[in-house]
């Protein structure tokens, strides 16, 4: 649940840089939000969520 709720605010910071800086417009902003909303609902959401836990347990065990 940590790491979903981070990269939803990770995402949502993004999301804001990109629309102040002019990188995208209103209306796609609201068409990816809008793609991510049914995206999560939809029968591919398990395997996507098994992919990003298995990048996230990756990432955790390299050490420097």
């Amino acid at each position: 649940m940590a790491i979903s709720l981070s990269v939803v605010l990770l995402l949502a910071i993004v999301l804001v840089v990109l629309l102040r800086g002019g990188s995208i417009k209103a209306g796609p902003a609201v068409v990816a939000v809008l793609f991510g909303f049914f995206l999560a609902s939809s029968g591919m959401a398990p395997s996507i969520q098994r992919f990003l836990n298995s990048i996230a347990d990756t990432v955790s065990h390299i050490s420097f």
